[in-house]
């Protein structure tokens, strides 16, 4: 069930209408949430709601237990075996294949006579990474007496699999779903409207930039790179960098519409990553809360930035690493998230001997130096993130390395998307400030008509066969 298709929106309409019906009652409007995700995610196939289950159980047991318990060791114990459980379900699902599959590899390479057991090759249920990550984030701060533990299993399967953003996040933390839960909604009919124009937006996002620059240039390229070159294959490279941040972000912008429409406050997910100047700063405004969540729940136990100069870039490195492959059961993933631990690590060296710029010290010739370094290294490390295989992305960097300057294969409607894309991109926020102020000033009837003629010019546009959510896989 896409985001963009008439039966998402069909049951966005009766779990709407059905939860402001029993809004001032906890149970029943905790029950209509429920109900609805449930019948979201069996949509796509109802199986993995028992695994669900599962790690929303072990999530309600653990809670109570950490608040019962004072025992600082036996607190350890508890919280060491349910995040183990959480991770075991993740690397059962998503890894073991791929672990097992490159030790057969690997042993026959070596002629070693070794045969490691058959990969089971069960699904991968959709979401497991973001529910997995929420369900230790819950635990985690029931540990740190962060938030309440004592929660039940209505609460917590409505906070691992809420239907706008189970799929693909944004990650949650329980301060910022499961307690408002309990709260009495409220929406005024300007966040409605806001919300609405939100979800509009996220849409056209999808399938007027992002799915129409996919069909028309990055698939074709990524497919087959020797038929295209080198120039061609830069450009696809950079085409891919706009269409993963408008498919991504248009999902985000859907998923907080949603939630807005509900009265939940969820977080930004995005901030212009593209405005960076540094390596650094693009992880804090791409993905958020998967970046707050790693320095979090990982970076900062592992020791942050706190231990000594050695310490600080392995733990880099490794949190990288594992972000990295936390993306995909594939070692492309592992390359991809090691790339990018390697240049944070080089950041962070080249800041130590000539020591970090203060932004409002910076000239302007220092600044785009930094963005250009910064842009151009997202651009190539994600080849490896879009290739379908290690030898597809080889392939590319080889064209790549063909210096040729033809762009013949680029179409018009390839070049068109592009520009709109980075013309969207590079808009200030004031311009869609003001028109999103002009649509909420407008009469009911009016805004109504914009959001239909929005529909009309999607459907007419969007002549390229939608595609699913890049970040649905991971």
């Amino acid at each position: 069930m896409m985001f963009h298709s008439t039966p998402f929106f069909a049951l966005l309409l009766v779990a709407y209408a059905a939860f402001w019906l029993v809004a001032p009652y906890r149970w029943p409007r905790l029950l209509v949430l429920l109900l609805s995700s449930l019948v979201f995610y069996a949509a796509w196939n109802p199986a993995p709601l028992l695994v669900f289950a599962g790690i929303a159980l072990l999530n309600v047991v653990t809670g109570h237990l950490l608040e019962r318990w004072k025992n600082v060791a036996l607190r350890k114990a508890v919280l060491a075996f349910t995040v183990t459980a959480h991770l075991g379900v993740l690397v059962l699902y998503k890894y073991l294949d791929l672990f097992l599959g490159s030790l057969g590899n690997l042993a026959h390479a070596l002629d070693v006579p070794f045969t490691p057991p058959k990969p089971p090759g069960l699904l991968l249920p959709i979401g497991l990474s973001f529910v997995c990550f929420q369900a230790i984030s819950f635990v985690v701060d029931v540990y740190r007496r962060q938030t309440d533990g004592r929660r039940s299993f209505v609460h917590q399967l409505v906070y691992l699999l809420f239907f706008p953003q189970v799929i693909a996040g944004p990650i949650l933390r329980a301060s910022e779903l499961m307690v408002p839960l309990d709260q009495k909604p409220h929406v005024t009919s300007e966040q409605g409207a806001r919300a609405l124009l939100r979800i509009a937006q996220g849409v056209a996002k999808k399938l007027l930039l992002a799915d129409l620059l996919a069909g028309a240039l990055v698939d074709p390229v990524f497919s087959n790179p020797g038929g295209y070159s080198a120039l061609e294959c830069v450009i696809a490279a950079v085409a891919y960098t706009f269409q993963i941040y408008f498919d991504f972000s248009g999902y985000s912008d859907i998923a907080l519409g949603v939630g807005a429409l509900f009265g939940f406050e969820f977080p930004e997910n995005f901030n212009k990553p593209y405005h960076a100047t540094n390596l650094y700063e693009f992880w804090n405004r791409w993905h958020v809360t998967l970046s707050t969540w790693l320095r979090d729940y990982l970076y900062r136990p592992l020791g942050g930035n706190q231990g000594t100069k050695w310490q600080t870039l392995r733990n880099t490195m490794l949190v990288m690493s594992l972000g990295g492959l936390w993306h995909g059961a594939d070692w492309r993933f592992l390359v991809w998230g090691g790339l990018h631990g390697l240049m944070l690590v080089a950041w962070r060296i080249w800041w130590w001997q000539v020591g970090k710029p203060r932004t409002k010290d910076t000239s302007f010739a220092r600044k785009f130096g930094g963005w250009f370094v910064m842009f151009n290294a997202v651009v190539f490390a994600r080849i490896f993130f879009r290739a379908d295989t290690m030898q597809l992305a080889l392939d590319m960097f080889a064209q790549l390395g063909t210096l040729t300057v033809n762009l013949a294969r680029i179409s018009t409607l390839a070049w068109g998307a592009l520009a709109a894309c980075i013309v969207f991109y590079v808009l200030p926020a004031p311009v869609f400030e003001r028109t999103n102020t002009v649509f909420l000033k407008s009469p009911a009837l009016v805004r109504a008509a914009a959001l239909i003629g929005l529909g009309l010019i999607i459907r007419q546009l969007a002549s390229v066969e939608a595609q699913p959510y890049i970040y649905f896989q991971y």
